[in-house]
């Protein structure tokens, strides 16, 4: 019963809290079967952590999006989810929630692109490593509110902060980090989920909405797996439509039936009429 009460909330809830509830739930699954299988956690989520050798990640392209889901440290999850939750309440206050899916999934998949071009391409950066966690895709929301509307507020404590200027400062945090070297893999996905937040939200902004054919895919996807209902068949009864011949035929005949009846009248009168012909022929009457 439990369970049937926690799949509804599931279902009825919004797209913010159902991409919290995934983490969320990846989080504490990955480490229970880590902590009893006695197993490393980096070994059991290798399959869906976005690697930067090119041999590796051609063979689970997924991955470019799938690491978005996944955290190995509580801190690391907690302020991801946090900063989800504030920045995507605004974007559900203004878009649909398959916008911010959207911008959630094409963040996540900047950053990896961002993060394995940077690792193959520039020698300053060590290879063999791996990239997990929802920053790029947060960064992206992050950047998409703060470019779409930069001059709302946010409270922190005590002071009101415009959104630009908290993006321009986890952007600027974000750079200083990559040039010192620490977690730079992690740092290039902020920065490529920014870019595509900031790009999205100025073509938006112009009419052009550059995420549409992603939304396309989504829901062609999605449809693949709705089970369609038939509709049980009903017998339904229909009178078949009469040709031109058969109306002049009925007129023809009705106007025989009450040709006899005024014949009726004449030889003998209106009261030899029948209750019928009489109903008959005010019917008659009135249609014409």
């Amino acid at each position: 019963m439990a369970a049937t009460s926690l799949t509804y909330k599931y279902r009825t809830a919004d797209m913010l809290m159902k991409l919290i509830i995934i983490n969320a739930i990846l989080f504490l699954a990955f480490r229970l079967v880590s902590f009893f299988m006695q197993a490393d956690i980096q070994y059991i989520t290798s399959w869906l952590t976005l690697p930067d050798d090119v041999s590796e990640f051609v063979t689970q392209p997924w991955s470019f999006f799938t690491y978005g889901f996944i955290h190995f440290g509580v801190f690391h999850i907690l302020f991801n989810m946090i900063f989800l939750y504030v920045f995507g309440k605004m974007i559900l206050n203004l878009f649909s929630e398959k916008k911010l899916l959207t911008i959630y999934l094409l963040g996540a998949f900047s950053g990896g692109l961002l993060y394995v071009l940077s690792y193959n391409i520039f020698p300053v950066f060590e290879r063999h490593g791996y990239l997990l966690g929802a920053s790029g895709a947060v960064m992206a929301i992050i950047a998409f509110m703060a470019t779409y509307s930069p001059n709302t507020q946010l409270r922190l404590f005590v002071f009101n902060i415009k959104l630009w200027q908290i993006a321009v400062f986890l952007i600027v945090a974000d750079l200083i980090r990559i040039s010192t070297g620490e977690n730079a893999g992690g740092m290039l996905a902020h920065i490529g989920g920014a870019i595509f937040g900031y790009v999205y939200a100025v073509q938006l902004a112009k009419g052009n909405d550059i995420g549409k054919w992603f939304e396309n895919i989504m829901d062609w996807f999605a449809g693949l797996f709705k089970t369609r209902k038939q509709k049980p068949f009903k017998k339904v009864h229909r009178t078949p439509k009469r040709s031109a011949g058969d109306k002049s035929m009925d007129k023809s005949d009705h106007q025989r039936k009450v040709d006899a009846i005024l014949d009726k009248i004449s030889k003998s009168g209106y009261d030899s009429l029948t209750k019928a012909e009489k109903d008959f022929l005010f019917k008659a009457g009135k249609e014409d």
